[in-house]
């Protein structure tokens, strides 16, 4: 007997998918047999390698190189993938952290963080939803942190920019629930990571996580596979933490 996967046939965008979790999220989704579009913006070999690795297991999957801080860009690129037919699940993955204690804080610092992490999930998932809508069937998850729900000191524009993700997911998912799209956020908290593993010695996070241990990208790749799946179809607007109980 020959089983179907759940997502046969249906194509996934993975923004900033060159980072761990982004490779994570990409690597379940193309397990359940979604047709991956890789995106990235610095590290286009990752993504290159990483479809590689997709299609010699058998997967589909393709890589795209271009910056989400640019209207242009994303709007050339969004168009080009079109061509191939509808997007069905979105990942707002891509982000940026520039730090600093608000009083230091630099201009820049605030309007890069807030462009690539709010205005890229605008400029990805507006062109790409009436498609999606027409097939009747969609998946649209947005990464945010446990940062937009407690605040961490010197990342007030991080915060900033996933607590209005969360906000906008909460909206989008009222707009779209009739036409079988699902929008939901993802919040993780302490993830393995350089810069975790840099932030956050094992003691603190002991002290800091009552699971005493830092999450894995894996676990949260499993959560956001399971709502771009169809088990899903029902959950929508929801914020859903994966912390270890640290919020």
């Amino acid at each position: 007997m020959t089983t179907t996967l759940p997502l046969h046939g249906k194509r996934a965008l993975v923004t900033g998918a060159s980072g761990a979790l982004g490779q994570a999220i990409a690597r379940r989704l193309a397990a359940q047999g979604a047709g991956l579009l890789l995106h990235a913006h610095t590290r286009p070999d990752g993504v290159r390698a990483l479809a590689d690795e997709i299609k010699s297991a058998g997967g589909s999957a393709a890589s795209l190189t271009f910056d989400l801080g640019s209207d242009e860009a994303v709007r050339a690129a969004c168009e080009q993938l079109l061509t191939d037919g509808p997007v069905q699940i979105i990942v707002n993955n891509a982000g940026v952290h520039d730090d600093a204690v608000f009083a230091g804080m630099r201009a820049e610092q605030w309007q890069r963080v807030i462009d690539v992490s709010l205005h890229g999930f605008f400029r990805v998932t507006q062109p790409l939803l009436l498609p999606m809508l027409r097939t009747r069937w969609g998946r649209i998850v947005n990464i945010s942190s446990v940062a937009a729900l407690i605040g961490n000191r010197g990342q007030v524009n991080y915060a900033a920019a996933k607590g209005a993700l969360n906000s906008a997911t909460k909206a989008l998912s009222l707009e779209v629930a009739s036409r079988g799209v699902t929008v939901n956020a993802v919040a993780p908290g302490i993830i393995a990571s350089p810069m975790a593993d840099a932030a956050f010695d094992s003691a603190r996070i002991a002290q800091l996580v009552p699971a005493q241990r830092a999450g894995t990208a894996d676990e949260v790749a499993a959560l956001v596979a399971f709502l771009a799946g169809p088990d899903a179809g029902y959950i929508t607007g929801q914020i859903i933490s994966i912390n270890g109980g640290l919020a």
